[in-house]
């Protein structure tokens, strides 16, 4: 019996080691993890997320199951313009704001765990394939920055230096498959392929002339292409990464040739990544109108009118479906097209500003952000009713944990 017992001591000593190496890591100070609070119920985290409060710089933990608010973290800074992923394990996530804050975020303790203020203007950053590292993308200064992704501490600081001598704003961050990043320059007409393997000297691929003022961009779901939007220009820079030597290269050249340009209320975002079949559905900058592309051949294939200027373009995780949203002054709707007749069959109205849209990981429901509302409002896709709304206070990103196991998120 002795020795049974000393078995199962032994057993259970590296699980309580690991549980005290995840508790001993250093806590920045915050609103949130001052303040004495009962500790959350156990419970998993594949069904959870975060809905970014943009004018408190705070997040509402949500559960998607449940549907409801589980939990609210504050202090995070200024998140009028924030993104987040997700560690591996969906436990933690990793909040950029607009501020240069990089904060760590312990979605089960409901806790900030580190914040690094590591730029002056960041939109954005990725984490790597095995979840060791932790990119940031930064307009001021212009350059990336990547950071251990247990500690933050900052391992390599590579700026987007340009022939003048000055940093260009860096958009369009994603992550690649092993330790690589892809990313572009808005001010110098470039893609970068950073190669972190050696995180504290990181090596970096330059690709020259891809199309004037690239502002966001997306990686296919299965890493090879990156596809950046220019708006400096009718058109977009892909680039094949599975080729030896990746070259960029101009697709939708001219889509909006022979039409009066139309004023930009804001910009696009590529992020989404519409795919569905051989078909990519894509946002035209300052059109009414939804592209769609046949990802064998990079060519358009057809337009799809809309309600007004697209903002996000996103594909029901089957495919079945594309949502989109629109800026002002069409952005209190959101239409959904139904991708084998490529025609609008929806038009939602959920509420106003409509700022972002996410899916649950499959699909049965769209969670939408409607800020001038401060409502986060749930519609199942099937029959496009209202299944929950949840009182949030300015909400714009949602971000939920299954965004860890997909790449480019």
């Amino acid at each position: 019996m002795k020795r049974r017992a000393l078995l199962s001591l032994s057993a259970s000593a590296p699980l309580f080691a690991a549980g005290c190496a995840a508790t001993s890591a250093p806590i920045a100070s915050s609103p949130s993890s001052e303040a004495a609070s009962p500790a959350p119920a156990l419970q998993g985290t594949g069904d959870l997320g975060v809905v970014v409060e943009r004018a408190k710089g705070a997040l509402t933990l949500v559960n998607t199951s449940r549907r409801d608010a589980i939990g609210r973290v504050e202090g995070l800074g200024d998140l009028s313009h924030a993104s987040v992923v997700f560690s591996r394990d969906e436990r933690f996530a990793y909040v950029f704001g607009r501020d240069g804050g990089l904060t760590r975020v312990d979605i089960l303790t409901q806790r900030i765990t580190h914040r690094e203020m590591q730029a002056g203007n960041s939109i954005g950053g990725a984490i790597s394939a095995d979840g060791s590292l932790v990119v940031a993308q930064n307009y001021q200064p212009g350059g990336i920055k990547v950071f251990d992704a247990g500690t933050l501490e900052l391992l390599s600081d590579v700026p987007a230096a340009m022939a003048d001598g000055k940093r260009s704003r860096v958009v369009g961050l994603a992550d690649l498959p092993e330790r690589r990043f892809i990313y572009s320059l808005f001010d110098a007409e470039a893609i970068c392929i950073a190669d972190c393997s050696k995180p504290r000297q990181p090596s970096i691929t330059t690709l020259q002339g891809i199309g004037r003022q690239p502002y966001d961009a997306l990686v296919s779901p299965n890493g090879r292409h990156y596809i950046a939007g220019l708006f400096g220009e009718d058109g977009l820079a892909m680039v094949d990464l599975w080729d030896e030597q990746p070259q960029a290269r101009r697709i939708l050249a001219g889509y909006g040739r022979g039409q009066q340009p139309l004023p930009v209320y804001k910009m696009p975002h590529l992020r989404g990544w519409a795919m569905a079949g051989r078909h990519a559905y894509l946002p035209a900058i300052g059109r009414h109108e939804v592209l769609v592309v046949d990802t064998g051949s990079w060519q358009e294939v057809a337009r799809i009118p809309v309600a007004g200027q697209p903002v996000f373009v996103m594909a029901r995780p089957d495919g079945r479906q594309v949502w989109v949203n629109f800026s002002v002054p069409d952005y209190n709707r959101v239409q959904v097209i139904d991708t084998p007749s490529q025609r609008v069959i929806d038009t939602l109205e959920p509420g106003k500003a409509v700022l972002h849209m996410e899916f649950t990981p499959r699909g049965e429901s769209v969670w939408i952000s409607c800020r001038d509302d401060n409502r986060v409002q749930v519609y199942d896709t099937h029959t496009r009713q209202l299944q929950a709304s949840l009182a949030v206070d300015a909400p714009s990103g949602i971000f939920f944990t299954a965004r860890a196991q997909r790449m480019g998120f």
